[in-house]
C-alpha cells in the first residue's frame, strides 16, 4: 500500500494546554483506523488537524500524494446543507430511510445519516468520521459497517464503540497522556497488545525496586565504612596519617561505586504503570411519596402529516426504571417532549405534579457555551465550590477545566457538564435522551452502574442494548404507530446469556491476538479469518436475543 500522508511530531495547544505532543503516524491507502482515547484526549481535534481546520502547534501534516481529496463528517452540527444532491447521496439517503424534511425535523439518528450519506457519496480518497455511530439504531449499524468495509479511499474515524471498533478498523491510533500509539489490527488486538505491555511494565518496575532496594543497602554499607574511616583518622594518636590515607582511599571506592550503581541504576530505569484512567460519580434521589409519576391515555401524536403513535396508553409507577426504544425516527424523543410538556399531542398525560424532573437532551449546543464551569456552577461558599471541583476532577476534568469555556470542550466533556447539573442537584426523576453518547468508555460503565443503583424514576432513550437491560426493568417498545409496555427477561437469563457472550468475545480476542501478526499470505490466516467470522455470528446472535 501507498503511503498517503504523515504527521511528524505534531503538537497541540489549547489556551496554552497541550491537547498532545510529539505525535507521530502514517497513513496507507486503503486502511481504516480507528481513533480511541478519553473525552477530552482530543480525538476530535486530530481529525481537524488532518482536515486542515486547524494548524498545529509544531510538527507537520505532509500529504505523500497529490490532489487528495479529503472530506470530514462532524459528530454533531446545528445545521446541514440537504441541497445540490448526487444521485450516489440519493440513494444512500433512500437506503438509510431518511425522510426528506427540513434537517432540523429530522430525530438524531436521522440527521446523522444525512449528514454520512453526503459525505460516503463524496468518493472522497480519505474519508473522516468523528463518532459515526451515536443515534444509529441496529439496522443502520449494520448498514454503516458495509459502507465502511467496502469503501474505496482510506477513512480515519473516532469511536467509543468497542465492537463497531472490532468489526470495521484495521488500525488504531491511540491518545494516551498526550500521545498516539498506533496499533496494526482492531480494538481487542490492540487492547490485549496493551495489556501485555502494561503486565511487562510492571514487572520490569517491580524488578527495578529490588534492584534499587540492594543498591541503597550497598550504598549505605560503604558509606558507613567510610564514615568509620574518617572518625578513626582523627582519633589514633602516632597513626593518624595512615588512617587519614585509608579514609581518602575509602572515599574514592565510595564515589566509584556509587557511579558504577548510579549507571546500573539508568540502564535499568523502568517508570512505575500509569493507573488506568477512572470516572467516578453518584446520583441520589430525593425520598419521594405516592405511587404513580406518569399516565398516559389514548395519546395519538402526527408529525409532517405522518402519524408516529395513536390510541396509546401505559403507566408508569415511582421508582420504576423504563427503556423506551425503536427504530431512527420512530419518535423516542418526541415522546420524551410529549411528557414534559414541550410537544402538542391529543390524549391525556398525567404527570405527578410534585415529580423534581431533570431532563439531559441529546443536544450538545443547548449548553452556555461562553461560560466556564466556574460559571455555570456558580457558588457562594468555598465548601460548595470544593464539592463542584471535586465532581468535575472524579468526572475526569483537569483543573485547567475549571475556568475554560465550554466551547473549547468536547462533545463528551459537555454531555459530562450536563450530568453534573443533576447530580448536584438530586432529581427524584431522571428523563435522558440518548446519554451515553460522546462518552468515553470509562464514563459509560460507570454511567451505567450509577443508574443501576439510582433509586428515583428513570425514562431511557438509548440504542445501547447492553446499556439498558443494565439499567432499566421494563420498555417502552415503539413499533407500528403503537407503544407497548414490556417487561426485559429475567436478570438470571441475561447474565447467562451475558456470560456466554464474555466467553466467545475472549475466545475472539486470542484469535485476534494471533491475526493481528500474520499477513494473508501466511498458511494459518485463513483459518484463523474463519474462526473469527465464525465467532462474531455467535456474539452477534447473542445480542439479538
Amino acid at each position: 500500500m501507498k503511503e498517503l500522508l504523515k504527521l511528524t511530531n505534531i503538537s497541540y495547544e489549547v489556551l496554552d494546554q497541550n491537547i498532545f505532543e510529539n505525535v507521530n503516524a502514517t497513513v496507507q491507502q486503503g486502511e481504516i483506523i480507528g481513533i480511541i482515547g478519553k473525552n477530552g484526549a482530543g480525538k476530535s481535534t486530530l481529525l481537524q488537524l488532518i482536515n486542515n481546520d486547524l494548524e498545529p502547534a509544531h510538527g507537520q501534516i505532509q500529504w505523500l500524494q497529490q490532489d487528495v481529496k479529503v472530506f470530514m463528517v462532524e459528530q454533531e452540527v446545528e445545521s446541514h446543507s440537504s441541497e445540490d444532491k448526487t444521485p450516489s447521496e440519493v440513494k444512500l439517503l433512500d437506503k438509510m430511510h431518511v425522510p426528506s424534511h427540513d434537517f432540523p425535523q429530522l430525530s438524531g439518528g436521522e440527521k446523522l445519516k444525512a449528514r454520512l450519506a453526503k459525505g460516503l457519496s463524496k468518493d472522497a480518497d480519505l474519508l473522516l468520521l468523528d463518532e459515526p455511530t451515536n443515534h444509529l439504531d441496529e439496522e443502520s449499524l449494520e448498514f454503516l459497517k458495509g459502507q465502511i468495509k467496502n469503501y474505496r479511499g482510506t477513512i480515519i474515524f473516532v469511536s467509543h464503540d468497542r465492537y463497531f471498533l472490532d468489526a470495521v478498523a484495521t488500525k488504531i491510533w491511540s491518545i494516551e497522556d498526550k500521545k498516539l500509539i498506533e496499533h496494526r489490527g482492531n480494538y481487542s488486538s490492540y487492547m490485549e497488545v496493551r495489556k501485555q505491555k502494561r503486565l511487562t511494565q510492571q514487572r520490569e518496575y517491580e524488578k527495578q525496586q529490588k534492584m534499587v532496594e540492594r543498591i541503597e543497602g550497598q550504598m549505605k554499607e560503604i558509606t558507613s565504612w567510610s564514615k568509620k574511616a574518617h572518625s578513626q583518622s582523627t582519633k589514633k594518636e602516632g597513626v593518624k596519617e595512615y588512617y587519614r590515607v585509608k579514609a581518602k582511599r575509602m572515599d574514592a571506592q565510595v564515589k566509584s561505586k556509587q557511579k558504577r550503581l548510579e549507571k546500573e541504576l539508568e540502564k535499568a530505569k523502568t517508570e512505575p504503570v500509569e493507573p488506568e484512567y477512572t470516572v467516578r460519580f453518584s446520583i441520589n434521589a430525593k425520598n419521594k411519596m405516592g405511587k404513580r409519576f406518569l399516565e398516559v391515555k389514548n395519546l395519538t401524536k402526527s408529525f409532517n402529516g405522518r402519524t408516529l403513535f395513536k390510541n396509546v396508553n401505559f403507566t408508569i409507577q415511582h421508582g420504576e426504571k423504563v427503556s423506551i426504544i425503536g427504530p431512527n425516527g420512530s419518535g423516542k424523543t418526541t415522546l420524551l417532549k410529549i411528557i414534559l410538556g414541550h410537544e402538542t399531542y391529543a390524549g391525556d398525560v398525567w404527570i405527578s405534579p410534585s415529580a423534581k424532573t431533570g431532563y439531559l437532551t441529546q443536544e450538545v449546543f443547548d449548553l452556555p457555551l461562553e461560560l466556564t464551569p466556574a460559571q455555570l456552577f456558580h457558588k457562594e461558599t468555598f465548601e460548595s465550590r470544593g464539592h463542584v471541583q471535586t465532581l468535575m476532577k472524579h468526572l475526569g476534568f483537569t483543573v485547567s477545566h475549571w475556568t475554560e469555556p465550554i466551547k473549547n470542550m468536547s462533545m463528551g466533556e459537555r454531555v459530562k457538564c450536563k450530568l453534573m447539573e443533576y447530580i448536584l442537584e438530586e432529581k427524584d426523576v431522571l428523563i435522558l435522551d440518548e446519554p451515553t453518547n460522546h462518552l468515553d468508555l470509562a464514563s459509560r460503565e460507570q454511567l451505567e452502574d450509577t443508574l443501576a443503583q439510582y433509586t428515583g424514576t428513570l425514562l431511557v432513550v438509548s440504542h445501547d442494548r447492553y446499556f439498558l437491560e443494565k439499567t432499566t426493568s421494563s420498555k417502552l417498545v415503539i413499533s407500528n404507530n403503537r407503544i407497548q409496555k414490556q417487561l426485559y427477561e429475567s436478570p438470571l437469563k441475561r447474565d447467562d446469556l451475558e456470560e456466554l457472550r464474555l466467553t466467545l468475545e475472549t475466545e475472539r480476542q486470542e484469535v485476534l491476538g494471533k491475526l493481528s501478526f500474520m499477513t494473508p499470505n501466511d498458511k494459518a490466516y485463513t483459518e484463523l479469518d474463519q474462526k473469527f467470522n465464525e465467532l462474531t455470528k455467535k456474539i452477534n446472535e447473542l445480542s439479538d436475543k
